[in-house]
């Protein structure tokens, strides 16, 4: 009963924060068009009681830690995966789209490449755009995480009524993983995972020697169906891990200066790029997805589009790299939803599988 009486006064507490947010929000929008981050303060609903606290910086100024957290809600891929690379299993989890509707009773099954580290059922809270309140108090979480792009405010606002909350910069990964480390002690563990990251690139470096020295130029694009194309040369750990491998990623001349994660650019662009070696393709159609069944079945909702439209296509067929089957599809969910330690592994291991045995295929 006091159980139930706790969730319920968090619930009343959360819901009356919401609606006022809601009642102000006309209000709040003709004063300033963005509320300043650090002006919001969270409810310290922390233990005042314990010695073993922690002061964590985020997006939306500082929250204290303390203790270890048992019950942690986390809203984002990328959070989770910094939870599960320091051995950290959360209570209820908020995908960037909905592939669940119920809980995951099954996360191997239901949450994409990161559900085979997850070791029980999670409760299922909405979605990054669209937390489900009501569910994260029924999780009754000591700490909530997630990614700041996605979250105003307002629901900043609600979320910290709740639990001690933390919202992290996306773009800023090997600093959010020591955050989220420290948010949950594991500090020490949190530096062995970055140095054990590092020397799987640097292995990976020095396998890939002979296939950069002989095609070290790589056109890396992003697409769905060709019907919009992203040169994707400053895309997060997509491109910095190609690069750190010893590749060149190609550009139009036009376009060589531009710092844009997605440059967009037209088919009709791909020759004069055909000095490309290679060609790695990351495929991006996260419409389509009716109910993630399996990691094989989503790597096909993601290529299988993708794939069809590049070999119909006269122009992707000219390129030099086509002539020589030297084109590789990879998803993009590796690398741009996993950008952590758990995503590097498996973005490696995907390059590595495709690149490398292509190569070895191809000697004599």
């Amino acid at each position: 009963m006091a159980r139930d009486k706790a969730v319920a006064v968090k619930l009343s507490r959360a819901v009356s924060v919401l609606l006022c947010t809601a009642l102000l929000g006309c209000a709040i929008a003709a004063c300033k068009e963005s509320t300043d981050h650090a002006a919001v303060k969270p409810t310290d609903v922390s233990s005042a009681s314990s010695t073993n606290c922690r002061t964590i910086e985020h997006s939306f100024g500082e929250t204290e830690v303390c203790d270890r957290p048992q019950r942690i809600v986390v809203l984002g891929n990328d959070i989770l995966e910094y939870l599960l690379a320091l051995d950290v299993q959360p209570v209820a989890y908020a995908d960037y789209v909905s592939l669940q509707q119920e809980d995951f009773t099954q996360p191997e099954k239901q949450i994409p490449y990161l559900g085979n580290y997850v070791t029980h059922p999670l409760i299922n809270a909405g979605t990054v755009f669209n937390p489900a309140v009501e569910r994260i108090v029924q999780a009754e979480p000591d700490l909530i995480m997630g990614s700041q792009s996605q979250v105003d405010a307002g629901q900043y606002e609600v979320l910290s009524q709740i639990a001690p909350t933390l919202l992290f910069n996306y773009a800023e990964t090997e600093d959010n993983l020591k955050k989220v480390a420290k948010a949950v002690n594991r500090l020490e563990q949190a530096e062995q995972t970055l140095m054990q990251t590092q020397q799987q690139i640097a292995d990976a470096k020095a396998a890939f020697a002979s296939l950069v020295e002989t095609d070290p130029r790589v056109l890396l694009l992003v697409s769905s169906q060709l019907q919009e194309i992203g040169l994707a040369n400053s895309t997060g750990l997509c491109s910095s891990l190609v690069e750190s491998l010893g590749f060149e990623l190609v550009s139009p001349p036009e376009l060589e200066d531009n710092a844009g994660a997605q440059v967009p650019i037209s088919i009709e662009t791909l020759p004069q790029m055909n000095d490309a070696n290679l060609v790695i393709l990351l495929g991006s159609n996260l419409n389509d997805i009716q109910q993630f069944q399996d990691t094989e079945s989503f790597e096909t909702s993601q290529l299988s589009s993708l794939k069809q439209a590049w070999e119909e296509n006269a122009i992707a067929q000219s390129l030099t790299a086509s002539k020589a089957g030297k084109v590789y599809f990879i998803p993009m969910y590796l690398c741009r939803g996993l950008p952590g330690p758990i995503g590097t592994e498996l973005y490696l291991e995907a390059l590595q599988k495709q690149l490398l045995s292509n190569q070895s295929s191809a000697r004599p």
